[in-house]
């Protein structure tokens, strides 16, 4: 093919431009990120901010999100998360006008998310994320009006358990909106674990950490980390205190699935002086007939209880309805009950609706260690 003079020279002017155009979006959406000092520099601010719209009485934390390297490695510094808790909702507006301030000062991005248990805000450099700040206003604070009256300590008793929490942010959201202090049960090692437990801890709800346990059968769904039977102390020590650094604020323990683990009376064996150690007690969710969990909690002086119900195989209305109903009789029945449900929809709109009615009824929401033997 032959090319006239005036063609390559169009040619070379095309592949030129095509070429400039290239290298300055390249140059423009990579933009170095803020380093770790940056980054400290701006968190910095934040806190005095946080601090400054509660006149200095707010309680604040401060977690690190690290990247990951290539080798599976925690990195560099990539982002902050801040955790304020307000005494008050409306001190909420003179922190987010000085956030905005803030942002416009650095140069950076910021966006809100909100529910009616938090409101959080995102700063952000060239698309990623720097801080994030959770800003909580605990349920003391938010209950204006006199919470329903709840009955002597004679009143039956019921705690309900949320599992399977630090997946969905969605679901949180939902959960951590309820009018009334619950007891969570978070997953480990999920990008939301630690997230959602800050949350729900300083909104006033109880965390428990939700331990993956082998389940029955090979084509059951197994847990990146779990407990397993055939495990020696060691080996479930160093797993269980793996799992407690991703979720905080923990004061016991429930199982996630575990219909094999729990049935094994030397993995349970090996799994209660590791919580008696920390303190911790233990809530058998009963996902199988042949447990031995309460027995081995109780042969190690573990404080311990079993879940009576579960709200939610079922995610209709009327089953929940259902089933909510069972727990609030056997709680009148026997004192007290433990019940588990897990943040679907169907599960929040149900309690939203009828916890207060349960309360009205004389029957007194707890968490669950107020039913611990």
């Amino acid at each position: 093919m032959v090319f006239s003079r005036g063609n390559i020279i169009a040619r070379f002017v095309f592949f030129l431009s095509a070429f400039t155009a290239v290298f300055f979006f390249a140059g423009c959406s990579n933009k170095k990120p803020l380093s770790k000092s940056e980054i400290r520099s701006v968190t910095a601010e934040i806190v005095a901010a946080a601090q400054k719209a509660n006149g200095r009485k707010s309680e604040i934390t401060i977690r690190p999100e690290t990247s990951q390297s290539f080798t599976g490695d925690m990195g560099q510094l990539a982002a902050d998360h801040i955790y304020v808790s307000l005494a008050d909702p409306a001190q909420a507006t003179g922190l987010k006008a000085a956030l905005a301030a803030i942002a416009h000062r650095h140069h950076l991005a910021l966006s809100e998310v909100s529910s009616s248990g938090v409101e959080r805000f995102d700063l952000s450099f060239d698309g990623h994320r720097t801080h994030a700040v959770h800003v909580v206003t605990p349920l003391v604070a938010m209950q204006r009006a006199p919470s329903p009256r709840r009955g002597s300590a004679a009143a039956p008793r019921l705690a309900i358990i949320l599992d399977d929490l630090g997946y969905d942010r969605a679901a949180a959201d939902s959960l951590l909106a309820l009018p009334f202090p619950l007891t969570v049960s978070v997953l480990p090692h999920l990008p939301l674990s630690a997230e959602v437990a800050e949350e729900a801890f300083r909104r006033g709800d109880q965390v428990l950490l939700h331990l993956p346990m082998q389940s029955e059968g090979d084509a059951a769904k197994t847990e990146e980390v779990e407990l397993r039977v055939g495990m020696n102390a060691a080996q479930v020590d160093a797993a269980l205190a793996g799992m407690l650094e991703t979720v905080p604020h923990v004061a016991g323990v429930n199982n996630h699935q575990g219909s094999r683990a729990t049935a094994d009376p030397s993995l349970m064996a090996e799994l209660m002086p590791a919580l008696r150690e920390r303190n911790l007690f233990f809530i058998d969710s009963r996902t199988t007939a042949s447990t031995v969990a309460f027995d081995a909690a109780e042969r190690a002086g573990v404080p311990t209880a079993s879940r009576k119900v579960f709200l939610d195989d079922t995610q209709t209305r009327e089953a929940i309805l259902a089933q909510l109903d069972l727990a609030a009789r056997d709680a009148m029945r026997d004192g007290s009950a433990i019940a588990i449900g897990h943040p679907h929809p169907a599960t929040i709109a149900v309690l939203a609706e009828e916890v207060p009615r349960l309360e009205a009824r004389g029957i007194r929401l707890v968490f669950a260690n107020d039913l611990l033997r």
